[in-house]
């Protein structure tokens, strides 16, 4: 099943995608469905009305997370470009709602910053509560997956030992434009991110270090997660950061990040407006 946040005259509602069409679920958006028990069989069961899939306008998937969770350093190939070792434990940071943007809305470029980096992420959301729970609890949690790009203002990022600020710029990251659930979604998806038709990354999730399911289960540990919160598995190696020289985003730059059977985003990058 595949669910989104669209956007219509009378506000976001959730819908449930089938094929060239998507049908409401009676719900405002898709955090506001999950957070429903028995979410799954009233999207199945939605009839509402239903709207062109092709002239969709889509929020981000759930619009306002009550947490995103990010992991840093968490593809092989990724770790090997950034000169690290292999972390023992997952590098966790926090990102906001207010810096989530709809799968083709544009990317803002903040004015503070001249080092604005790509980082094409696989999204897990949430389905269900956990506190506390194993791998195979933490899996059936999973509500499905879902397109990010962790887009990072480098020269903030690095100010201190501390990534959040140059994590979570408002209007810098693109999520959707579907969440997709475990069952269609599959395991081991090819990811890419493309600058102006370039392709700068490509991995397959299999070179994650810390997985879905392991990393809900470390962070459970830690506090309660709940229906809709976010957690974005990490990017893989080709960030424009680590190249010689390194290479950013500029005004007009277009963002494309695509995962294998979930779709993709395509942003394009504009100067922030004082």
């Amino acid at each position: 099943m595949r669910l989104a946040t669209i956007r219509t005259a009378g506000g976001t509602r959730a819908v449930r995608v089938d094929g060239d069409r998507a049908v409401e679920t009676g719900h405002a958006d898709v955090g506001e469905l999950l957070a429903v028990p028995g979410w799954r069989a009233l999207a199945e069961a939605a009839d509402g009305p239903a709207h062109d899939r092709a002239g969709l306008d889509v929020a981000p998937v759930v619009p306002r997370p009550g947490k995103i969770i990010c992991v840093g350093i968490n593809y092989g190939a990724h770790i090997a470009e950034m000169g690290r070792e292999t972390p023992e434990h997952p590098t966790l940071f926090a990102k906001y709602a207010e810096a989530l943007v709809g799968a083709y809305d544009d990317v803002v470029l903040p004015a503070a910053s001249q080092a604005v980096d790509w980082e094409g992420e696989l999204a897990v959301v949430l389905g269900d509560t956990v506190r506390h729970a194993d791998e195979a609890a933490a899996a059936a949690a999973i509500a499905g997956y879902s397109v990010l790009n962790d887009v990072t203002a480098r020269d903030w990022q690095y100010r201190t030992l501390q990534w959040l600020q140059g994590k979570t710029f408002e209007a810098t990251t693109p999520f959707g434009p579907e969440l997709v659930t475990p069952d269609e979604a599959g395991e081991g998806l090819d990811l890419t991110c493309a600058v102006d038709g370039e392709v700068v990354q490509s991995a397959n999730t299999a070179d994650l270090v810390f997985g879905a399911a392991a990393t809900i289960a470390y962070v459970s540990t830690i506090l309660t997660l709940r229906p809709g919160d976010v957690i974005a598995l990490g990017t893989p190696g080709g960030v424009g950061h680590a190249r010689k020289p390194p290479r950013y985003l500029a005004p007009g730059s277009v963002l494309t990040t695509a995962i294998a059977g979930l779709g993709e985003c395509r942003n394009t990058c504009v100067a922030e407006q004082a």
